[in-house]
């Protein structure tokens, strides 16, 4: 394998939904948020789409558990991270993963507050390219986190070998509160990417659900 071993993690609602329609995403209890974050103590590297660093501002370090902050990679084809994103403290390296428009003078500013800047891709950010840097560079396992755009991209293009996904108990509904996959998604269910269930446990009031993927559409 040239990519690293890539854990999609998780935490939605019983009708699916990742974040309410008003952008609400505080959805795992203390003991799932613990979880999680023994999870991010166990990884090298955390990754995250644009569009939860701009509706959320995630720290993306170990707080709650033991363990070492992992390296932060955010997914932004045009750099519109704000430069006063936590991901840019200091507290953990982190990897902006852009593409070739991106406009310089922000991507000079990134470099300035310390970030590494990775061209992978002309229009969106080649997904496959990044994890084989990612992988040459030492991350040898990854830890998905969102959003659902990014989560139908890796899922997509075959690079998620593991799910874990907290459901809580309630129901929030909302046409346009954000499901745990989100994009274009499969015209056929045949289509779809096949699981295999490896466990289930409560966690507080919260169910965990762990799968490992088993085909994709590119297999």
């Amino acid at each position: 394998m040239t990519r690293p071993y890539v854990i999609l993690n998780a935490a939605m609602t019983l009708d699916g939904k990742i974040a309410t329609k008003s952008g609400d995403s505080r959805i795992s209890g203390r003991e799932d948020l613990s979880r999680t974050h023994q999870l991010r103590g166990r990884v090298d590297a955390v990754m995250v789409g644009i569009g939860t660093v701009l509706a959320d501002n995630p720290s993306l370090t170990v707080r709650h558990a033991e363990g070492k902050n992992p390296t932060r990679v955010i997914v932004d084809s045009s750099a519109r991270i704000p430069l006063d994103a936590k991901v840019l403290d200091d507290s953990a390296p982190t990897i902006i993963a852009t593409t070739s428009r991106a406009k310089k003078q922000k991507l000079e500013e990134l470099r300035e507050k310390g970030a590494k800047l990775v061209i992978a891709g002309n229009e969106k950010v080649d997904l496959r390219e990044l994890l084989k840097y990612l992988y040459a560079h030492g991350v040898k396992v990854l830890l998905l986190e969102g959003g659902s755009t990014l989560n139908w991209g890796m899922l997509k293009e075959g690079l998620v070998d593991e799910i874990r996904v907290t459901v809580s108990p309630r129901i929030v509904g909302g046409e346009k509160a954000k499901t745990l996959v989100g994009g274009e998604g499969f015209k056929k269910i045949s289509e779809g990417i096949k699981l295999e269930p490896v466990d289930v446990r409560k966690i507080g009031e919260d169910i965990l659900l762990s799968y490992r993927v088993v085909e994709t559409k590119n297999d």
